[in-house]
C-alpha cells in the first residue's frame, strides 16, 4: 500500500482552510488544504490497517481517512469542521458532497462547549504571558477571538459559518499587535458573555446526530465494496 495513493486515489473531499478560507489572508499566507479519503474496504480485512491520517502530495495539505474524520467531527474538531464548512472546495465527489451535505448532523451544543474550551485554553496563555511580563502570541489571540465569533453566529443561528471577512480590520489589528491587551480582553469577555446567554435559546440540539453519521459511512463502506462510490 502506497500511502500517498489513498490521497491520489481515493480522496472524496478536498477544500482550501485556515486564513484563505476565513477571508484573512494576506500576501503570504500559505495555501492550506485539507481533505478526506476513503480507503477501500478491502485494506481493513488484513492485520495492517490504513492510516487515519496522511501529510501531503502537496505542502500544508492534510488529508484524514472518512470513518477518522466522522469520529472528530463528532467531537466538534474546529479544524475538520472547517472542511466542510469551507466555500473554497477543490475537489468534490458524490460521496464528498454528501459528506457536505451532513455537517448538520455534527452540530449541537456539544460544538459550542468544545469550541469554547479551545478559545478559553487561548486566552488563558495569554494571560499568562502577559502577567510574566511577555507578549502573547498575537496570532493565537487573533484566532481565539474568530473562534469565539464562529461559536456565537453557531449557537445563535444553528448554522457554522467560517468567513470572518466581516471582522478582517478588526482581527488583522488583533494578530498584528496593534490592539491593546485590555480590550482585547474585554471583547473576548464579551463575546463568552453573549454565547452563554444565546445557548439556552439555541436551535442546536444538545448532542449531535451520531446514528446518521454511522448509517451515512456504512453506506460509504458498502459502495467501496461495491465498487460503485464515486
Amino acid at each position: 500500500m502506497i500511502v500517498l495513493d489513498l490521497v491520489r486515489e481515493h480522496t472524496i473531499l478536498s477544500t482550501v482552510v485556515g486564513s484563505r478560507a476565513y477571508g484573512l489572508a494576506g500576501p503570504d499566507s500559505d495555501l492550506d488544504r485539507r481533505g478526506v479519503y476513503v480507503a477501500p474496504t478491502e485494506l481493513f480485512w488484513g492485520l495492517v490497517k490504513p492510516p487515519d491520517s496522511v501529510e501531503g502530495p502537496e505542502p500544508e495539505r492534510l488529508s484524514w481517512e472518512v470513518e477518522h474524520f466522522c469520529l472528530l467531527a463528532l467531537k466538534a474538531n474546529p479544524s475538520v469542521l472547517d472542511v466542510l464548512a469551507s466555500g473554497q472546495v477543490e475537489q468534490c465527489g458524490t460521496a464528498g458532497a454528501e459528506l457536505r451535505e451532513l455537517l448538520p448532523a455534527f452540530l449541537s451544543l456539544r460544538a459550542v462547549k468544545t469550541f469554547r474550551k479551545a478559545t478559553e485554553q487561548q486566552f488563558i496563555r495569554a494571560q499568562a504571558s502577559m502577567a510574566e511580563g511577555g507578549d502573547p502570541k498575537w496570532k493565537q489571540v487573533m484566532h481565539g477571538l474568530r473562534l469565539l465569533l464562529v461559536c456565537e453566529h453557531l449557537v445563535r443561528t444553528g448554522e457554522l459559518s467560517i468567513d470572518a471577512a466581516p471582522f478582517r480590520d478588526e482581527l488583522l489589528e488583533i494578530k498584528s499587535g496593534a490592539r491593546d491587551w485590555e480590550s482585547v480582553r474585554t471583547r473576548v469577555i464579551g463575546a463568552q458573555a453573549d454565547i452563554e446567554l444565546a445557548e439556552a435559546d439555541s436551535p442546536l440540539p444538545p448532542m449531535p446526530d451520531r446514528a446518521a453519521v454511522e448509517r451515512w459511512l456504512v453506506s460509504v463502506r458498502r459502495r467501496s465494496v461495491e465498487g460503485e462510490l464515486t
